[in-house]
């Protein structure tokens, strides 16, 4: 199905993931985001003259690196974040621990939530945050581009082999991710069920067993927020080697940001899929 750019609220509706409608910004917007993906879309946005603070972990793009860090995602400096005058604070509700959120808000910035749990959710997204911050035009090229990607990959995965896939997140203890996730959709674009679903918890703790391990196809190691990389796969095979080969390395940051990185992400998890098919 094309993925229609109507997607979510009226275009003309700023309404943030809990409902919240947000007006335009006045000129001189000072935007402090808790949300690298989101970091990274202000920047492609154009916006770098209202970015006024960010997390530790906003590694994109490099240019990033000069604007004054408030923390990390789950706790941030409040008395840095004050001092440095924000009108907006852009968090997410998966990345954001409620507290932290409300304790910001009750100093009288506003706040902007932002929670996307299926990859079609990027339109409304990024309309929003190029709605409010005067940047529409170049919200609309990015919608359409990630429109295009999009709709490109439905099209080329459609004869994809149906695969389930274990996608871990963490380890000691194991970790993985429940089906209402964004990355489950987007690993689903391409075909892939994820495993270890939870119906209470988004992210459950799992037991890495030769019982679950029967059931997939492939077992995923993301690159974050534990770094796995090829020494884990290799620990992976002597612990399990009935289901060794198994295992891949997948880039996180294609699967699990959202935004502008996104565009590339369809890319990506088509390009990582035909591999494995081929």
């Amino acid at each position: 199905m094309v993925l229609a750019t109507g997607h979510g609220p009226p275009s003309g509706e700023l309404i943030d993931a809990v409902g919240v409608f947000h007006s335009p910004a006045t000129e001189g917007a000072r935007i402090v985001s808790l949300v690298p993906s989101l970091t990274e879309l202000l920047f492609d946005l154009g916006l770098v003259d209202a970015i006024v603070g960010r997390t530790s972990y906003c590694s994109h793009p490099a240019a990033a690196a000069s604007v004054p860090s408030v923390g990390g995602t789950k706790k941030i400096n409040l008395e840095k974040l004050r001092a440095l005058g924000p009108t907006h604070v852009i968090v997410n509700v998966d990345e954001t621990p409620k507290s932290l959120a409300e304790e910001v808000a009750r100093t009288g910035i506003q706040v902007i939530v932002t929670h996307p749990l299926k990859a079609a959710d990027n339109v409304q997204l990024i309309r929003l945050i190029g709605g409010v911050f005067g940047a529409r035009d170049r919200a609309d090229e990015l919608i359409g581009d990630f429109v295009r990607a999009y709709d490109a990959l439905e099209r080329g995965a459609a004869e994809f082999p149906v695969r389930r896939v274990l996608y871990l997140i963490w380890k000691e203890p194991w970790m993985t991710v429940s089906r209402d996730t964004y990355i489950s959709d987007v690993l689903r674009l391409v075909r892939w069920r994820t495993l270890g679903h939870s119906e209470t918890v988004r992210y459950p703790e799992i037991a890495l067993s030769d019982g679950i391990l029967d059931a997939a196809d492939l077992v995923l190691f993301s690159s974050e927020p534990f770094p796995f990389a090829a020494n884990h796969l290799r620990e992976f095979d002597r612990a399990f080697p009935r289901h060794a080969g198994k295992a891949r390395l997948i880039d996180a940051e294609m699967v699990s940001w959202y935004g502008s990185r996104a565009t590339r992400g369809m890319d990506y998890i088509r390009d990582l899929a035909e591999g494995i098919s081929t």
